[in-house]
């Protein structure tokens, strides 16, 4: 659609990436239980650069409620321990030379609630991106049809598609949100 041409596969690409955006926030968010998707917002300070903690080190869950870090580089355990610190998910790492054991706290809650807020709010950011792929479509569809590239015909069922695309996405965003809801409320 960047050419000014309507493409229908185009629009679904982006939506789909809406919905894949949402799935890798979620999948951020803390549950009861270890994953080592936890980890995947911390950056570590490493070779003067800002590195993810994954090109440092290798992320494993080797119980339900722990979470293990195998750093590559002696010298990196400390920036490690310490991004994992600061990286305000209430996480606090146990070194044994260059491996980083991390106890998940229980969630209370409160906690809870909130997780669930922050998901909401995720899925409603998503659903907004959705929407904006939707009028982006809608506008160089009315545009097409305006310079006689589509009939009147083909722009109800170009817009009809676009619809459909849209609900499709809003679902599995709304699936999602609820998946991941019932997750962190499951003590």
């Amino acid at each position: 659609m960047s050419d000014g041409k309507f493409d229908i596969e185009d629009i679904r690409r982006r939506m789909s990436g809406a919905v894949s955006s949402l799935k890798t926030d979620l999948a951020g968010l803390r549950t009861g239980r270890a994953s080592a998707n936890l980890l995947d917002p911390v950056t570590v300070t490493a070779y003067g650069a800002e590195m993810p903690l994954n090109q440092v080190a290798t992320v494993s869950v080797p119980e339900a409620r722990m979470l293990s870090v195998q750093v590559w580089d002696r010298s990196m355990t400390n920036a490690v321990e310490k991004a994992i610190r600061e990286a305000n998910l209430g996480l606090n790492p146990i070194t044994e030379g260059q491996l980083l054991r991390i106890p998940l706290p229980e969630l209370n809650a409160d906690r809870r609630k909130e997780l669930v807020k922050v998901a909401h709010k995720y899925a409603e950011n998503q659903r907004v991106a959705v929407r904006h792929v939707r009028r982006d479509g809608l506008d160089v569809l009315k545009k097409a049809e305006k310079d006689g590239d589509v009939s009147e015909d083909e722009h109800v069922k170009l817009a009809e598609q676009v619809q459909k695309a849209t609900d499709a996405a809003v679902a599995e965003i709304d699936q999602a949100v609820a998946a991941k809801e019932k997750d962190i409320l499951q003590v």
